[in-house]
């Protein structure tokens, strides 16, 4: 599979809206909430007013001239927030493109990229029973504060 990796243009911002919502962990057996819960306070937080901020990064992976992931990072007051240096990442993939390392790859791109401009460490949360709570152990991540439900993870740059 042919994937290209590249900076998320302006007229795609809009394009978050959906991969926020395809990241939302949904369990086995549950019924995804519907559409119009991105339209949350909790969740607008990573998507509104997205390139405005200094601090708003973001990438997408494109196969065939088709955007199927999405990476983005601001410092902002969500679930994974550690303080007012550190960025939180999202990042979400449509299903079907998932397996195929374009995940893995959206990720190393995005922590050279903040790397590049100075940034120390990033954070994410993600739900224990996600699956991929591993795969960000796997790159890298530690997990620096959990609750009940989910873990607050940091990478250090």
């Amino acid at each position: 599979m042919d994937v290209t990796i590249r900076k998320i243009q302006k007229q795609e911002y809009p394009l978050l809206d959906h991969f926020l919502y395809e990241a939302i962990f949904v369990p086995e057996g549950i019924e995804p909430p519907p559409k119009t819960i991105i339209t949350s306070p909790e969740l607008q937080v990573y998507v509104a007013h997205f390139g405005e901020s200094e601090d708003d990064w973001g990438l997408v992976a494109e196969v065939e001239g088709k955007i199927v992931g999405a990476v983005w990072v601001r410092i902002m007051n969500d679930y994974g927030h550690i303080d007012e240096k550190t960025p939180s990442l999202a990042i979400s993939l449509y299903k079907e493109y998932r397996g195929f390392g374009i995940g893995t790859a959206m990720m190393k791109e995005i922590l050279a990229l903040l790397k590049s401009h100075g940034y120390k460490q990033v954070s994410l949360s993600v739900q224990k029973a996600n699956y991929a709570a591993k795969l960000y152990l796997k790159a890298g991540f530690e997990i620096v504060r959990e609750n009940e439900e989910e873990y607050i993870m940091v990478y250090c740059l």
